[in-house]
């Protein structure tokens, strides 16, 4: 008898110690240590996480058995007694924030809104927090203090797009970093949203590592998960992230929240981006677009004006594109700068433009069209600090790089849109009539265009002269005659 009550302590100290692995990176989790992830392919990037306590047996025990109760209650439902309709959203009277999350904040949802730390995701979440003085915000900080909350949000009030502070009963806000002390808030003072900032700050007494480790990060979200679905209460997380992506957070919480959007943009610059990820409720090609100001962060109607400087008339190596990002159109300057390498092995840079294809349309360049550029440097950037993804990019960074190779000036009014492949040719691209649209309201006389776009389009409705084009050598005739 002796012996077996040894072999239980024993076996239940062996429980308490249980332990697995999880990529810090993309969240892949393993039994055992790995030097490669077999997911996301980074190395050493797995961490030891604690699975298991068996102090709490008895109360998980306890939720195991309530979850299966509240299983045995669901019903099995055909899929077409479903009823379909969409939720009421709110409205963050923000139409920039209201595009990227698919038309506003849908209740009972959880977002994570990440970044690099400094790039303003603070600023927006309270910014948002101010345009939305109908509903009780609780804004939950685990990093400022309430009297730098106060200056922000003065700060933040003093805009002229903010207006006036209203409504001063339902902006609540909560110092706190104990997830248990947050909930116990949450049912005295009723919030209908509420903001975590940042979830890598919080951490709960049921997990024993520090704050911000994987472990904690991943009980936290899974916690505020279950409140928002089983209360509507929509939740939105802020986490940050680095450029090397080792801080554990953001990529650990995309399998868990509903919404992921991106904060990005060049602390240099004063554009930043809005990107969406992931959204379970809406589309995830939408941009929103905002320029960040002593005041606060105003949102961008029209990014062409902004992204195009009107002194580079008469410059070589300036090529104008009609780019398109999520579903919105704007023009955006390409600017490239060719010169004899001054070392043995010529250089090849690009700012918000990927680089790897930049190598590859300059050995379009050279192949195709008969210009040799092994011997010299090429450096690219996308005005404005942004960065693109469109492919119809291509066509204005071949013209910039030329044009700076021959150190001769693109004449004003001409634009182009159009993908290169790799005999040269130019493909079609998708929503050309959006392209001309952006071009032809913003005064540009003459756009270059595949010529496979052309079928289907009406050329009455434009005012713009359309210049289509199969290949690359006719476009460079086109520009350069």
């Amino acid at each position: 008898m002796a012996y077996s009550v040894i072999f239980c302590i024993f076996a239940v100290d062996m429980a308490k110690d249980k332990t697995m692995y999880v990529c810090e990176n993309c969240g892949q989790e393993s039994a055992k240590w790995i030097g490669k992830c077999p997911s996301c392919g980074q190395w050493n990037t797995f961490k030891e996480i604690k699975v298991a306590d068996t102090r709490k047996q008895v109360t998980a025990t306890s939720a195991a058995a309530s979850a299966g109760r509240q299983l045995r209650e669901n019903k099995v439902l055909r899929l077409r007694d479903i009823s379909a309709h969409d939720d009421p959203r709110i409205d963050m009277h923000d139409e920039e924030l209201n595009r990227v999350l698919g038309g506003g904040l849908v209740p009972g949802s959880i977002v994570l809104l990440g970044g690099e730390p400094g790039i303003g995701k603070s600023t927006l979440s309270l910014q948002t927090m101010l345009n939305l003085p109908e509903k009780r915000v609780l804004y939950v900080s685990g990093e400022e203090s309430a009297h730098q909350l106060k200056m922000r949000a003065e700060r933040l009030i003093a805009s002229p797009q903010q207006g006036r502070l209203e409504g001063d009963d339902n902006f609540l806000i909560l110092c706190e970093n104990s997830l248990e002390a947050i909930f116990d808030h949450i049912k005295e003072v009723q919030p209908e949203l509420i903001i975590i900032d940042s979830i890598q700050t919080i951490s709960t007494e049921d997990v024993e590592s520090s704050a911000g480790s994987i472990a904690q990060v991943r009980e936290c979200a899974s916690a505020l998960l279950r409140f928002a679905k089983s209360s509507g209460v929509p939740v939105i997380l802020i986490g940050h992230i680095t450029k090397e992506g080792t801080l554990a957070g953001p990529k650990i919480l995309e399998h868990i929240v509903d919404t992921v959007i991106q904060f990005e943009g060049d602390q240099h610059y004063m554009y930043r981006i809005l990107r969406s990820i992931k959204n379970r409720f809406g589309s995830t090609s939408e941009l929103g677009i905002y320029e960040m100001q002593q005041t606060g962060l105003r949102q961008v109607s029209n990014p062409s004006e902004l992204l195009l400087t009107e002194d580079h008339d008469g410059l070589s190596g300036v090529a104008i594109s009609s780019a398109i990002e999520g579903v919105r159109p704007f023009l955006v300057e390409t600017q490239a700068l060719v010169s004899t390498a001054a070392y043995g092995t010529p250089q090849r840079s690009a700012t918000g433009f990927d680089q790897r294809r930049l190598n590859m349309l300059l050995a379009v360049l050279e192949k195709r069209v008969g210009f040799k550029l092994m011997q010299k440097d090429v450096f690219l950037n996308i005005a404005g600090g942004l960065r693109v993804t469109d492919m119809a990019m291509d066509l204005s960074v071949i013209a910039a790089v030329l044009s700076s190779n021959v150190d001769t000036p693109i004449e004003s009014g001409w634009c182009m849109a159009g993908e290169v492949g790799l005999s040269g040719e130019v493909r079609p691209v998708a929503r050309i009539e959006q392209r001309i649209s952006e071009a032809e309201k913003l005064g540009f006389s003459h756009i270059i265009i595949p010529k496979y776009n052309l079928s289907g389009l009406n050329r009455k409705k434009f005012n713009i002269e359309l210049v289509p084009v199969r290949k690359v050598e006719e476009a460079l005739r086109a520009l350069f005659g």
